[in-house]
């Protein structure tokens, strides 16, 4: 069965009376090269077990199915849990858990169904949860890569450069854990329907340490989020907004102490520098 085939969807969609829901941002691709070549872009082997988030009728997972040891895929649209049984029938090593991938403990799923396997994530991603789905994923350890697909202009700034303004704390947080790598655009009219913007394939590779090393992690990142409270203000004034413990003239001598232009703006600090500024801050 050609799961990327609009008359196979349509008619498949129709024996099973399943409509589109835009609330849960589901769009089924129909280029049969792009499931393949994410799948491609995953690495996925006889080694791991990969976790997919809203598998849709299945035409990634099929894929997956056919170079990992398993997949388990989580789907928290019921109307879909009897397509996928049918779509996903030849594959023995395919499970499909229902449910809400932002409410499952998606680590002991890993731990349970993945038993000697290298736990893995790839998923073409609903547009609506890609930023807490994936902060998600990155504070699960066991997870050694993530590939999704998701919207071009989210995947641009997850990607950007350290200290350039296409960037922001969220980026930094993901870099800070993982290295991030562009791969390729998907156009809108490979899905059905078509959504109203590009997607793109993002992958992030966990690294063995974090980026950076800091002496109170949640410090570090309570002063790179405060860095971007205020975007368009400079530094000292964003933390001064964000931290109000701290006086203005502290926060502005921290900043100078790290050898950081007094004007500058968060967007353009990199993680070392948010190291050196967290550390001059706590001092």
């Amino acid at each position: 069965m050609n799961l990327c085939d609009q008359n196979t969807i349509r008619d498949l969609l129709g024996r099973h009376g399943f409509h589109f829901s835009k609330s849960m941002g589901q769009n089924f691709l129909i280029d049969p090269d792009i499931p393949y070549n994410i799948a491609a872009a995953s690495q996925a082997d006889k080694r791991c077990g990969v976790l997919e988030i809203g598998p849709g009728i299945g035409p990634l997972t099929c894929e997956l199915a056919q170079r990992a040891a398993k997949v388990v895929s989580v789907e928290l649209d019921k109307d879909l849990l009897p397509v996928l049984a049918e779509t996903m029938a030849p594959y023995d090593n395919v499970e499909i858990v229902p449910g809400d991938a932002m409410k499952l403990d998606l680590g002991a799923l890993a731990a349970e169904k993945f038993q000697g396997l290298m736990p893995i994530v790839c998923a073409n991603l609903p547009y609506n949860i890609t930023s807490p789905i994936l902060e998600k994923l990155i504070e699960t350890p066991c997870f050694e890569t993530i590939t999704v697909l998701i919207q071009k202009e989210v995947a641009q700034r997850l990607s950007a450069p350290q200290g350039s303004p296409d960037g922001g704390s969220f980026s930094l947080f993901l870099q800070y854990y993982m290295e991030t790598e562009y791969l390729f655009d998907v156009p809108r009219e490979k899905f059905l329907p078509a959504p109203k913007v590009t997607s793109a394939v993002l992958r992030c590779v966990r690294r063995e340490k974090p980026a950076v090393a800091v002496e109170d992690e949640a410090f570090f990142f309570k002063v790179m989020r405060g860095a971007f409270l205020l975007r368009r203000k400079t530094l000292a004034n964003s933390l001064s907004a964000a931290l109000p413990a701290y006086g203005k003239e502290d926060i502005q001598a921290a900043i100078c102490a790290c050898g950081l232009p007094a004007d500058i703006r968060g967007e353009r600090l990199t993680l070392e520098d948010f190291a050196r500024l967290s550390k001059s801050l706590k001092r």
